[in-house]
C-alpha cells in the first residue's frame, strides 16, 4: 500500500499543476466521477457531514487496523473534494491519518477557489475524517 504522504503529494501536484481555477474544478469533477456513488440504502443520515451546503455522506469501515472510507455528495464539486479526501486518507492506519494536515488542499489551490460556505463544508469533512480516525485509534488501543 502506498504511503499516505506520497498520495498527498501526488494529489497536490496533480491539482496545483492545473493552469487555472476552472481547470482545477474540472479535475475535481473528474475525480468525483471515479468514486461513483452510494446506493440509496447507504445514504443514511448518520453518515451525513454536518455543515455542508449540499448533502455529503462519509462512511467509515475499520478493517485489519486500517480505516477505509466511502463517500458521495449530491453536488459535483463537493463530490470531487470528498473524493480527493478519500483518495488520500482511505486505507491507512488511524495514526497515519491523524498525522496528515488537511491543509494540503490549500497547497493544491483548491481551498482558495471555494466560497466561504464550501470552505466551511471542507473543514467539516476533514474534521469528520479526523474524528473517525481518533475514535478508531482509541478503540484499537483498548
Amino acid at each position: 500500500m502506498e504511503k499516505i504522504n506520497i498520495i498527498r503529494e501526488r494529489v497536490v501536484e496533480e491539482l496545483s499543476s492545473q493552469p487555472s481555477k476552472d481547470d482545477r474544478f474540472k479535475a475535481l469533477v473528474e475525480k468525483g466521477k471515479v468514486i461513483g456513488g452510494l446506493p440509496d440504502e447507504e445514504r443514511d443520515d448518520k453518515f451525513l457531514i454536518k455543515g455542508c451546503m449540499s448533502k455529503a455522506w462519509l462512511i467509515p469501515r475499520f478493517e485489519e487496523g486500517r480505516l477505509y472510507f466511502k463517500a458521495d455528495s449530491e453536488a459535483v464539486i463537493v463530490k470531487g473534494i470528498i473524493s480527493v479526501l478519500v483518495e488520500v486518507y482511505s486505507g491507512h492506519e488511524p495514526s497515519e491519518i491523524l498525522s496528515v494536515d488537511p491543509s494540503f488542499l490549500r497547497d493544491a489551490g483548491i481551498e482558495e477557489a471555494l466560497s466561504m460556505n464550501r470552505r466551511s463544508g471542507l473543514a467539516n469533512m476533514t474534521k469528520q475524517i479526523m474524528l473517525y480516525a481518533a475514535t478508531y485509534k482509541a478503540l484499537s488501543q483498548s
